[in-house]
Protein backbone atom coordinates (compact mmCIF):
# COMPACT_ATOMS: atom_id res chain seq x y z
CA UNK A 1 0.00 0.00 0.00
CA UNK A 2 1.27 3.49 -1.04
CA UNK A 3 0.35 7.10 0.57
CA UNK A 4 1.04 10.61 -0.55
CA UNK A 5 2.95 12.51 2.08
CA UNK A 6 0.41 15.45 2.87
CA UNK A 7 -2.16 13.58 4.71
CA UNK A 8 -2.98 14.84 7.97
CA UNK A 9 -1.36 13.40 11.01
CA UNK A 10 1.32 11.14 8.93
CA UNK A 11 4.09 9.91 11.41
CA UNK A 12 7.44 9.05 9.21
CA UNK A 13 9.57 6.24 9.90
CA UNK A 14 12.37 6.64 8.08
CA UNK A 15 14.57 3.95 6.70
CA UNK A 16 18.42 4.02 6.97
CA UNK A 17 18.34 4.50 2.99
CA UNK A 18 17.20 7.39 3.19
CA UNK A 19 19.30 8.90 5.80
CA UNK A 20 22.10 7.46 4.19
CA UNK A 21 21.15 9.66 1.27
CA UNK A 22 20.33 12.45 2.96
CA UNK A 23 23.91 12.59 4.63
CA UNK A 24 26.38 12.17 2.11
CA UNK A 25 29.32 14.82 2.03
CA UNK A 26 28.55 15.53 -1.67
CA UNK A 27 25.08 17.03 -2.41
CA UNK A 28 22.36 14.84 -1.32
CA UNK A 29 20.42 13.43 -4.34
CA UNK A 30 17.61 14.87 -6.03
CA UNK A 31 15.20 11.52 -5.06
CA UNK A 32 11.90 12.54 -3.90
CA UNK A 33 12.68 10.63 -0.81
CA UNK A 34 15.36 13.02 0.37
CA UNK A 35 13.40 15.76 -1.09
CA UNK A 36 10.36 14.71 1.80
CA UNK A 37 12.78 13.96 4.57
CA UNK A 38 13.97 17.74 3.97
CA UNK A 39 10.44 19.14 3.85
CA UNK A 40 9.34 17.18 6.97
CA UNK A 41 11.94 18.39 8.82
CA UNK A 42 11.81 21.61 7.64
CA UNK A 43 7.55 21.53 8.21
CA UNK A 44 8.01 19.93 12.03
CA UNK A 45 5.79 16.67 10.75
CA UNK A 46 6.52 13.55 12.76
CA UNK A 47 9.55 11.49 12.11
CA UNK A 48 10.22 8.55 14.00
CA UNK A 49 13.40 6.48 14.10
CA UNK A 50 14.90 3.72 16.16
CA UNK A 51 17.93 2.18 17.67
CA UNK A 52 18.73 0.11 14.98
CA UNK A 53 18.23 2.76 11.91
CA UNK A 54 20.74 5.42 13.97
CA UNK A 55 23.08 1.97 14.89
CA UNK A 56 23.36 1.28 10.56
CA UNK A 57 24.11 5.08 9.91
CA UNK A 58 26.52 4.92 12.49
CA UNK A 59 28.24 1.89 11.66
CA UNK A 60 28.38 3.57 7.59
CA UNK A 61 29.55 6.89 8.58
CA UNK A 62 32.59 6.25 10.75
CA UNK A 63 34.18 10.10 10.49
CA UNK A 64 33.89 12.03 13.94
CA UNK A 65 31.88 15.00 12.34
CA UNK A 66 29.64 12.98 10.40
CA UNK A 67 28.84 10.50 13.39
CA UNK A 68 28.54 13.86 15.49
CA UNK A 69 26.14 15.65 12.84
CA UNK A 70 24.10 12.62 12.86
CA UNK A 71 23.61 12.57 16.53
CA UNK A 72 22.61 16.22 16.53
CA UNK A 73 19.66 15.44 13.75
CA UNK A 74 18.67 12.47 15.87
CA UNK A 75 18.49 14.34 19.26
CA UNK A 76 15.48 16.21 18.27
CA UNK A 77 13.25 13.12 16.62
CA UNK A 78 11.11 10.53 18.38
CA UNK A 79 12.60 7.49 18.88
CA UNK A 80 10.98 3.93 19.14
CA UNK A 81 12.37 0.63 20.81
CA UNK A 82 10.55 -2.37 19.84
CA UNK A 83 9.31 -4.23 22.28
CA UNK A 84 9.20 -8.53 22.75
CA UNK A 85 5.95 -8.49 20.82
CA UNK A 86 7.20 -7.02 18.27
CA UNK A 87 10.23 -8.93 17.86
CA UNK A 88 8.24 -11.88 17.90
CA UNK A 89 5.54 -10.63 15.28
CA UNK A 90 8.41 -9.71 13.13
CA UNK A 91 9.29 -12.98 13.22
CA UNK A 92 5.69 -13.88 12.24
CA UNK A 93 5.90 -11.31 9.39
CA UNK A 94 9.13 -12.71 7.92
CA UNK A 95 7.83 -16.49 7.97
CA UNK A 96 4.93 -15.18 6.17
CA UNK A 97 7.08 -13.41 3.46
CA UNK A 98 9.19 -16.27 3.43
CA UNK A 99 6.00 -18.79 2.57
CA UNK A 100 5.03 -16.37 -0.26
CA UNK A 101 8.36 -16.22 -1.86
CA UNK A 102 9.33 -13.19 -0.64
CA UNK A 103 12.92 -12.53 1.43
CA UNK A 104 12.68 -10.20 4.07
CA UNK A 105 15.81 -9.16 6.21
CA UNK A 106 15.77 -9.42 10.15
CA UNK A 107 15.94 -5.35 10.21
CA UNK A 108 13.03 -4.88 7.34
CA UNK A 109 11.05 -7.03 9.40
CA UNK A 110 11.29 -5.24 12.58
CA UNK A 111 10.51 -2.10 10.88
CA UNK A 112 7.94 -3.09 8.94
CA UNK A 113 6.20 -4.57 12.36
CA UNK A 114 6.98 -1.33 13.89
CA UNK A 115 4.91 0.66 11.04
CA UNK A 116 1.97 -1.40 11.33
CA UNK A 117 2.18 -1.35 15.38
CA UNK A 118 2.17 1.95 15.30
CA UNK A 119 0.40 3.33 12.38
CA UNK A 120 3.49 5.08 10.96
CA UNK A 121 4.23 5.62 6.92
CA UNK A 122 8.00 4.54 6.01
CA UNK A 123 9.63 6.27 3.93
CA UNK A 124 12.54 4.25 1.96
CA UNK A 125 14.58 3.94 -1.40
CA UNK A 126 14.73 0.15 -0.64
CA UNK A 127 12.33 -1.78 -2.18
CA UNK A 128 11.98 -4.71 -0.57
CA UNK A 129 9.65 -2.56 1.44
CA UNK A 130 7.12 -2.87 -1.75
CA UNK A 131 7.57 -6.66 -1.32
CA UNK A 132 6.77 -6.89 2.42
CA UNK A 133 3.67 -4.46 1.59
CA UNK A 134 1.85 -7.76 -0.93
CA UNK A 135 1.82 -10.00 2.49
CA UNK A 136 1.42 -7.32 5.06
CA UNK A 137 -0.33 -3.76 5.52
CA UNK A 138 2.37 -1.12 5.44
CA UNK A 139 2.06 2.16 4.51
CA UNK A 140 5.08 2.88 1.97
CA UNK A 141 5.21 6.76 1.07
CA UNK A 142 5.49 7.69 -2.84
CA UNK A 143 5.52 10.91 -4.47
CA UNK A 144 2.45 12.48 -5.35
Amino acid sequence: MTTKSRETGMSLLVDTSVWSLAFRRDSPPQLPEVIELKRALESGDEIVVTGLIVQELLQGFNRPKAQAQILDYFKSLLLISPDQEDHIKAAELHNRCRKKGIQTGTIDALLAQLCIRHDFHILTTDKDFTHISKVVGIKIWSAP
